[in-house]
């Protein structure tokens, strides 16, 4: 059952992470998108990511372990996203250059960024199917699948912007998605072979995955003055995770 539950945790993170690519489809016929349409999409990922760190993540970390060892995964999750966002040279869309100066490119500093982003997302998947309960998993998989779509359009049109051509774009955008099936590994190997850390590792997935909505995405998603359209794709995304949630647990 072991080695079952491990096969099925780096899949699923693979195939989560491959949906960044098709976030990026619409590269390949358009030349922009409506800024009210990304930045919906964006909200959407935004709601989709807290509910499911909510729902999926803490409320069973605190079942398992006690809010206790909840509170203590949180905390380490979201400093390991702020360490790798101070200590890893790459740019945010919105925020510029971070972490050490570099000599690599923009496009391949901001494919950084969102590597550091996807990480712990590939995390939450493993770490679901490493615990066992598949209806958790599957949660937990199809709301990274879902937020990761936007995720991909919001990567690849800034690549365009920057110079780089369609096709190139697209791909960045979908090697980006490359990093969750790392996390996944990490995450299901280490909740399979420890599964008393369990609790520790689902508040952790959760932690660094509200750090990344309150950092990046929700603050991307209202620069350009379209709060009201992010607001709202934030609020259909909460209710779509709630829905799922209740359909799959």
């Amino acid at each position: 059952m072991q080695i079952e539950l491990i096969q099925l945790g780096i899949l699923a993170s693979l195939v989560v992470g491959l949906a960044t690519g098709i976030g990026a489809i619409p590269v390949l016929f358009f030349k922009t998108v409506s800024h009210k349409i990304t930045d919906s999409a964006l909200g959407f990922a935004g709601g989709v990511m807290i509910a499911a760190s909510v729902f999926s993540l803490l409320v069973p970390a605190i079942e398992v372990g006690g809010v206790f060892i909840a509170v203590i995964g949180f905390v380490f999750g979201s400093a390991f996203v702020y360490v790798l966002d101070r200590h890893v040279p790459h740019t945010h869309i919105i925020k510029g250059a971070e972490g050490p100066v570099s000599t690599l490119s923009t496009v391949s500093l901001m494919v950084l960024a969102v590597i550091i982003h996807n990480f712990p997302e590939g995390l939450a998947v493993g770490v679901g199917f490493g615990s066992g309960d598949l209806a958790l998993a599957t949660t937990i998989a199809i709301a990274i699948a879902l937020q990761n779509i936007p995720e991909g359009m919001a990567i690849a049109f800034p690549l365009i912007s920057v110079g780089l051509r369609k096709g190139k774009a697209s791909l960045y955008a979908l090697l980006s998605g490359l990093a969750e099936p790392i996390g996944g590994i990490i995450g299901v190997l280490t909740v399979t072979f420890m599964s008393q850390v369990l609790p520790l590792a689902l508040a952790f997935a959760a932690g660094a995955m509200v750090y990344v909505v309150s950092d990046e995405v929700i603050p991307e998603s209202h620069r350009r003055g379209h709060e009201l359209e992010a607001t709202f794709g934030f609020l259909i995304g909460f209710i779509v995770m709630m829905i799922l949630d209740t359909i799959f647990l």
